[in-house]
């Protein structure tokens, strides 16, 4: 995780003008769930008493009071900068949500801001950190892959592209990973062509991803349960090519040529003897 004091966003006020802002984007109205009374005070004693809340790992009493920041002093230089922390505080106190409409907001009111990368990225991250298991719908990997990718695209020389790219990697191997998950499922049950296109799916559109030589044997499994053998030997070709040397490929060559797996890689669970995991 980036520590936000590496920011290099000074505090207006002359006390913190060698302050680094915490992080950033924008939050959609009120932080908390209860309103904060109105007892109007002056910009720099709510922010920095805001900013000192922030460093102290005190995220949820920071957020509100950068939100009054803006509330008292809708004008001020102070405001935008306030937007921005009260999201970062927002993300650190795992209001993902919450964090989220507050960035959505800062982009569209700020899209020229020197920060609206960060925007995008802190957004990404609020989806990443939210990511379940493969059991489980994706949308908000996703979601997450959607903010990395617009970071990348939008800002390719920022420097949270590159741990974007990173993340990018990450989430689309998650979602190949449940293709897999799906695609085993209905070779383990009989429906070989749907298991084909979830196989498929991977090979072509996740094809960077650590999941592709399994989806590669699966698929030469599928074709040998059919009694295509055509297409199982081209399958395994394809698999020998790109990954030679591997249990995937020596397996999918024996499936192919044999219609049996190795006995040494023979399992109960699996058609021709090739274990299936969980499915």
């Amino acid at each position: 995780m980036i520590d936000p004091r590496h920011l290099a966003i000074a505090a207006p006020c002359r006390k913190r003008a060698g302050l680094a802002l915490i992080a950033l984007a924008m939050i959609a109205g009120c932080s908390s769930t209860e309103e904060t009374p109105y007892v109007e005070r002056p910009v720099e004693q709510i922010y920095n008493e805001a900013y000192e809340s922030a460093l102290q790992g005190d995220f949820k009493k920071a957020a509100p009071l950068f939100d009054e920041v803006e509330r008292q002093h809708p004008y001020s230089v102070w405001a935008t900068q306030a937007q921005l922390m009260a999201a970062y505080s927002l993300y650190q106190a795992n209001k993902y949500t919450e964090a989220v409409n507050a960035l959505d907001r800062f982009i569209q009111l700020n899209p020229s801001n020197p920060n609206v990368d960060y925007a995008y990225y802190l957004k990404g991250l609020c989806y990443y950190e939210q990511i379940v298991d493969v059991g489980r719908d994706q949308k908000l990997t996703i979601d997450a892959l959607s903010s990395f990718e617009e970071v990348t695209r939008r800002f390719p020389t920022s420097k949270f592209a590159r741990d974007a790219r990173l993340k990018i990697d990450l989430t689309r191997n998650h979602l190949a990973g449940k293709e897999m998950s799906i695609g085993r499922w209905y070779l383990s049950s009989g429906q070989y062509l749907a298991a084909i296109n979830r196989f498929q799916r991977v090979v072509e559109q996740f094809d960077t991803t650590d999941q592709v030589p399994e989806a590669l044997l699966r698929l030469t499994e599928a074709y040998t349960a059919l009694g295509l053998q055509d297409e199982a030997k081209r399958t395994a070709s394809v698999l020998g090519h790109n990954y030679p040397g591997t249990i995937w490929y020596e397996d999918a060559y024996a499936l192919a040529t044999t219609g049996e797996a190795r006995v040494e890689a023979a399992g109960s669970d699996g058609w021709f003897g090739w274990g299936l995991g969980p499915f």
